[in-house]
C-alpha cells in the first residue's frame, strides 16, 4: 500500500485550543463542494490504511482523513495527556475529540461516517454524547458491544514497565506478529511496513511507548454505558450497514455483528464478507470497497427522492 501525497496530512487542529494538549494531523481530498465523507481508524491503525478508499472516493465526495489522537502523526503534547488517554478505556475522551474536530471541519451537511474498529465506539459516542448528526454510519468490524479484549492487551497493561523496556529489535518483532495476526491472509512486507512503522521506527511518531499506552487503553475498554442507548441511533432514522470479516478473530462476528445489529436496530443491516479477518481493508480490498460504495449510493439515491 505505497503513500500518495494527496493522502499526507498536511493540516493540524489543535485541542482543547486555548490549551493544547492534541494536536490532530487531517487532510482533506476531493471537491470542496462535494457531499462529506468522513473515514475513522481504530487501534493500533492509522489513517494510512484508509488511504486507498479516500483517494478512490474523492472523486465524488469531499473526504476527510485524520489520525487519532496518539496515533501515526497526531502526537500527545504532554505526559499527563497520555497517561488520561492510556486510562481512557470507554474513548470518552477520543469522542469529545473527534466531536470537536467535525465541528471545527464546519461541514456544510451531514457527513457519511465510515468507521473501524474502536472507531465505531467512537462514532457511536459522538451521536449519543455529543449531539452529531450524520447521514449514514457504515461500522466495519467495529469495538462495539462487549465482551471483547485480547488477552495480550491485559498482558501488556499488567506489565507495562517490561514492553516499555523491551529492545527495539524484540519490540518491532512483537508489533509485527499482533498486526499479522489480525489479517486472515498473509500481509504484502509494504502493508505490514506501513501499519508497524509508527510504532517502531524511532522517527518521532507515538512509537513503543505509544502503543504500549494504546494497548494499556484497550485493556480496559467498556461500553456498558451507551450500549443501552444504540436504539436511539436506530429509531432516528440514521442509515447504518454493519460489514464484518467472517474470520475477524479479534471481534468474531458470531460474537458482535448480529448483537450490534439488534442493539441498533432500526434499518440497520449485516454484510458477511468471506476470507477476511479483522484487516478486512486488506483482506478484501475490492469487496469492502463495493459495500461501501454500493451502500453510499443507497442512502444519496433515497436522500434525493
Amino acid at each position: 500500500m505505497a503513500s500518495d501525497p494527496a493522502t499526507s496530512l498536511l493540516q493540524t487542529f489543535s485541542y482543547p485550543s486555548d490549551n493544547p494538549q492534541f494536536l490532530i494531523k487531517w487532510n482533506r481530498l476531493g471537491p470542496q463542494d462535494a457531499p462529506p465523507l468522513i473515514f475513522i481508524h481504530g487501534t493500533p491503525w492509522s489513517s494510512r490504511l484508509w488511504a486507498p478508499y479516500a483517494l478512490a472516493l474523492s472523486a465524488r465526495y469531499s473526504v476527510y482523513l485524520s489520525d487519532n489522537p496518539g496515533y501515526g502523526q497526531s502526537p500527545l503534547l504532554i505526559p499527563a495527556a497520555a497517561a488520561e488517554f492510556a486510562s481512557n478505556g470507554p474513548l470518552t475522551k477520543q469522542a469529545e475529540i473527534t466531536a470537536a474536530l467535525f465541528k471545527h471541519w464546519g461541514l456544510s451537511s451531514p457527513p457519511h461516517i465510515v468507521a473501524h474498529d474502536n472507531a465505531g465506539l467512537v462514532a457511536l459516542r459522538t451521536i449519543l454524547q455529543h449531539g452529531c448528526i450524520y447521514k449514514s454510519l457504515t461500522l466495519i468490524d467495529v469495538v462495539a458491544v462487549g465482551p471483547w479484549g485480547l488477552p495480550f492487551f491485559k498482558l501488556v497493561a499488567d506489565n507495562e514497565g517490561v514492553f516499555n523496556a523491551i529492545p527495539p529489535p524484540m519490540f518491532d518483532g512483537i508489533v509485527r506478529s499482533y498486526i499479522r495476526d489480525a489479517a486472515f491472509k498473509p500481509l504484502r512486507k509494504e502493508d505490514e511496513d506501513m501499519l508497524a512503522d509508527p510504532w517502531v521506527s524511532g522517527d518521532g511518531r507515538p512509537g513503543q511507548e505509544g502503543l504500549v499506552h494504546v494497548l494499556k487503553q484497550a485493556s480496559t475498554r467498556v461500553s456498558d454505558d451507551v450500549e443501552v442507548q444504540y436504539h436511539k441511533v436506530g429509531e432516528s432514522g440514521l442509515p447504518v450497514r454493519i460489514i464484518w470479516g467472517k474470520q475477524d478473530n479479534w471481534l468474531p462476528c458470531d460474537d458482535h455483528a448480529a448483537k450490534l445489529r439488534d442493539l441498533i436496530g432500526g434499518t440497520s443491516e449485516v454484510v458477511l464478507v468471506e476470507d477476511a479477518g479483522h484487516l478486512i481493508q486488506l483482506d478484501q480490498p475490492e469487496r469492502l470497497m463495493a459495500e461501501i460504495v454500493l451502500f453510499l449510493t443507497k442512502v444519496d439515491e433515497a436522500s434525493r427522492e
